[in-house]
């Protein structure tokens, strides 16, 4: 099977048919052979009726049900455990995202052998309130993933099988997809630029606070990645570092205290001086973060994939 196309969908009855019928076309088009998985996330609306309907008509239409809205990394993670293609294609439901673009982004998979291709949306149809914060939030991506990409949180995105099946998403981890894709070993990352279509049906199913949580998950991840199997190298060298400052600190306060006792000058007590508080203070935080460091480098040890490591071939 050449194409697996993805669309994780909530409430939207209304471009359903149109989005099933435009992706058909360019299929039949373009002569692939393909299968569509809508993963319906819980809607309150007859999106469902609407599925079973279409799908009764063109067979190469299967869905998935949530009983209620999980959001979208789970309906990514349970669509790309079923996808059969070569190449799997994911897209969002509300038309905002073209049908026409998936040949292109095929080729670059199959012909360019690039491991993941990411939309980008260069001219967007969004207002002002929205594209600002997007564009602070991919800065800040690509700052601290290494990963080139203008848009990360494009919906419209292509990738070989083998990645899809390489990694997990969860949370409100759909964004980082491209990041957990280099984690996993994958490197060969580009992007193409989309046309992005004015919202023609509906209201966004997205509020402020997605870029809230997305900047919280890029601490998430860029940590995890980084530290999620040795722990000890960060927890431990800062809490080392915070106990020797700590321990050096009172070392000078409690040597100047001997300095004056010894040459019978008046010293006060270490108590009374703030200094000491603060060298204490500081001994305290770089113990307890050893100790977590510690206890996070024995979870890991003992976490089920430890050993977990992606083989590329194998002679």
């Amino acid at each position: 099977m050449n194409i697996s196309i993805v669309i994780p969908l909530f409430n939207e009855e209304q471009s359903l048919p149109e989005l099933c019928r435009w992706i058909d076309n360019v299929m039949l088009k373009h002569s692939y052979t393909y299968e569509l998985l809508l993963i319906d996330d819980g809607s309150k609306d007859s999106s469902w009726n609407i599925i079973k309907q279409i799908s009764q008509k063109n067979k190469n239409i299967s869905a998935i049900k949530f009983r209620r809205n999980y959001g979208k990394s789970a309906a990514l993670n349970v669509g790309f455990s079923k996808a059969k293609g070569d190449v799997v294609i994911t897209m969002d439901a509300d038309l905002q995202d073209s049908p026409d673009e998936i040949p292109e982004l095929y080729n670059k998979i199959i012909n360019k052998d690039y491991d993941l291709v990411s939309g980008w949306k260069k001219k967007r149809y969004d207002p002002l309130t929205k594209t600002l914060p997007t564009k602070l939030f991919n800065w800040a991506a690509r700052k601290a993933s290494g990963i080139f990409l203008h848009d990360f949180n494009c919906g419209l995105k292509a990738y070989k099988n083998t990645v899809i099946k390489s990694i997990e998403v969860h949370g409100e981890m759909h964004r980082y997809i491209p990041v957990l894709a280099k984690w996993s070993g994958f490197t060969n990352i580009t992007e193409q630029v989309v046309e992005h279509q004015a919202r023609k049906y509906g209201v966004t199913k997205f509020g402020l606070e997605r870029f809230f949580n997305g900047f919280l998950d890029l601490l998430t991840i860029t940590f995890v990645s980084r530290f999620g199997k040795k722990p000890m190298h960060f927890f431990g060298v800062l809490g080392t570092f915070m106990f020797m400052l700590g321990f050096i600190l009172f070392s000078y306060i409690g040597g100047q205290k001997l300095y004056f006792i010894f040459n019978d000058l008046p010293a006060r007590n270490i108590v009374e001086n703030s200094g000491f508080y603060i060298a204490l203070s500081s001994m305290i935080i770089g113990v307890q973060l050893f100790l977590a460091g510690f206890i996070a480098e024995m979870i890991s040890r003992n976490s089920y994939d430890r050993n977990n490591y992606q083989i590329e071939t194998e002679i």
